[in-house]
């Protein structure tokens, strides 16, 4: 069963006496409930009245508000709870994962950029302090991935990139970071390791392909240093590893193979029996192809709790699953068993954290602690610090361009390079979300401070749906034969910056024939191309001759930049975190 006076837990008598005796008293419902997180749909305290009265959630994830919102809701959720509630954030990139308002510290693949381990214990400490000060308790991180795919576009910005050392130190120091916030717990992810796969779980299968020992000496490297650091608990991920699970289960056929939340092999013989982990586990999030593509979902709910999840992560329809789910208990398909032994970790956690000593009324803080954490200016400096060290010259192949002056390079032309946004991106313009100025607005503007004549490009698709807006007949040849002499096309320029845009996936360049967009010309006039988002971009502009990567187009990021070109190579800190090259020869020549 489990030890709660180990690792992590190291609970005294008294606190195992509350875990059993709590236990022994709970109805066939509580005990089901305590297996759920739940997202929140609602800041309404009847919403969240009857997810803890009639659902009695063992834990609770929300979606971004501002601070004062989350801490309200937070309040209602701790008032309404019989058993104190996990309140889970995903500041895995700073306190904005705990609400709006909270602070951006940097993601996995920039801190790894700077190479610094105090970087990682800062973000850990920093982003969990913010969370904790709006009554938050628990977050899903460390992301401790590793990135040996390029085209992996799930984590490739989460990720402390792509060297198993490195993610094993950094995600050791991130939680030793949170560990300093009193009563509060991470839950790492997304075992037993993301990373290898092009595909999204969210849409597809993911599937980790190493052996038994390739995986031992990386993915299982990370996972034992952090276990011996005192990790509180494992997100489980819907990805498959096959090698393994046969190893431990010669008898598998390829039909039974399982993403690691459904398959007892990995979650109980590798990570409980080999592993020896003892803490608790929730599955990632139960709407993910990943998941849902194995089997029914009647039939998927039990079964995570029986491969060896703790905790399942959201409901479907909160009254079918929760029915469900009971009486899979009541039928004996979930055994008494396996839910005392499920309950033992989540409410040993509950304990560790300190969550059943405290009143109702102290469990989350008040307003006043939050306006006096919340964007503090030491976090501010902190994500300054990072954006200074970690921007990568990735590549230099003409190495006279840089320093670049206004002497040199006055009329510099903007091309800005987007992706295409996905579903979430469409998402966002109907809410009318994602406004002010774009990022060649503001790399345009730091120019012109420097005394530069930078000036954005215009693409002849652009000016095709100008013609449409403003009523006028389109000139296609704009598009299909808009081509010019190329003493045209560079006589109003010396320089260009072809500034990649793309958070995800791969970057949209509009295909106009003789256009801009793409950097053809790299032997016409110089060429800077810039990755300010997913730092693949060398896959689709393999020709340009100086590539910087700066993982994010924050404005403290945008100032070291405009910095360092100004400054020269020698400002340019950064280590390259994964393959930036992606692996093709072409995109180093």
């Amino acid at each position: 069963m489990v030890d709660l006076k180990a690792n992590p837990y190291y609970l005294s008598d008294e606190d195992c006496r509350w875990v059993e005796e709590t236990i022994a008293g709970m109805s066939d419902e509580e005990k089901v409930g305590q297996l759920f997180f739940q997202l929140t749909s609602s800041f309404e305290e009847t919403h969240l009245k009857e997810l803890m009265e009639k659902y009695h959630l063992g834990g609770c994830r929300y979606n971004p508000a501002p601070g004062r919102a989350v801490q309200e809701q937070n309040r209602i959720l701790q008032k309404y709870a019989k058993i104190p509630v996990f309140i889970a954030c995903n500041t895995e990139s700073g306190g904005d994962g705990a609400c709006a308002d909270g602070t951006y510290i940097g993601s996995g693949v920039k801190i790894a950029a700077a190479g610094k381990p105090e970087y990682a214990f800062a973000l850990g400490k920093m982003a969990n302090e913010e969370a904790a000060a709006i009554g938050c308790n628990m977050a899903f991180a460390p992301v401790c991935d590793i990135l040996y795919n390029w085209q992996n576009t799930e984590v490739i910005m989460r990720a402390f990139g792509g060297d198993a050392e490195r993610v094993a130190e950094m995600s050791v120091e991130y939680l030793k970071g949170a560990h300093t916030v009193p009563g509060f717990a991470c839950a790492a992810k997304h075992f037993p390791g993301n990373g290898q796969d092009f595909r999204d779980a969210h849409m597809s299968n993911n599937v980790n392909y190493f052996t038994p020992e390739q995986w031992d000496a990386t993915y299982g490297m990370v996972y034992r240093r952090l276990i011996d650091n005192g990790l509180d608990a494992i997100m489980g991920g819907h990805i498959l590893l096959p090698e393994y699970a046969r190893a431990i289960n010669p008898a598998l056929k390829d039909d039974d193979l399982m993403p690691a939340t459904l398959s007892p092999e990995i979650m109980t013989g590798l990570l409980r029996d080999r592993l020896g982990f003892n803490g608790m586990v929730v599955t990632d999030a139960s709407h993910m192809v990943g998941m849902t593509d194995r089997m029914k979902r009647s039939e998927m709910l039990p079964a995570a709790i029986n491969a060896g999840c703790d905790m399942f992560l959201f409901f479907n329809d909160p009254e079918e699953d929760f029915s469900t789910m009971l009486q899979a208990f009541r039928d004996g398909v979930i055994s008494g068993e396996r839910m005392t032994e499920a309950l033992t970790r989540i409410l040993g956690l509950k304990a560790k954290m300190g969550l059943h000593k405290k009143p109702k009324e102290e469990l989350v803080p008040g307003p006043e602690t939050a306006a006096a954490v919340l964007g503090r200016e030491t976090y501010k400096e902190m994500q300054k610090k990072i954006s200074r060290d970690c921007i990568t010259l990735v590549k230099y192949k003409d190495r006279d361009v840089l320093p670049i002056t206004p002497e040199r390079y006055k009329r510099i032309m903007i091309v800005h390079i987007k992706g295409d946004g996905g579903a979430m991106g469409e998402m966002m313009k109907l809410m009318g979300l994602g406004g002010g100025a774009s990022t060649a607005e503001r790399l345009k503007k730091r120019l012109c401070d420097k005394g530069f004549d930078a000036f954005i490009y215009e693409s002849p698709l652009d000016r095709i749906k100008k013609q449409i807006a403003a009523g006028e007949k389109p000139s296609l040849n704009l598009y299909f034969a808009g081509k010019n002499a190329i003493a045209d096309f560079v006589k109003d320029m010396d320089m260009v910056i072809t500034l990649c845009d793309v958070p995800a996936g791969r970057p949209s360049f509009g295909m106009s024939k003789g256009g801009g967009e793409i950097p053809w010309y790299v032997f016409e006039l110089p060429v800077i191309a810039i990755g300010c988002g997913q730092p693949t971009m060398l896959a689709d502009i393999p020709q340009v001759r100086t590539y910087i990567n700066t993982y994010d187009s924050k404005d403290s990021t945008l100032d070291a930049l405009v910095d360092g070109l100004t400054e020269g190579p020698g400002a340019f800190l950064g280590q390259d975190p994964i393959d930036s090259f992606c692996g093709l020869f072409d995109a180093r020549i």
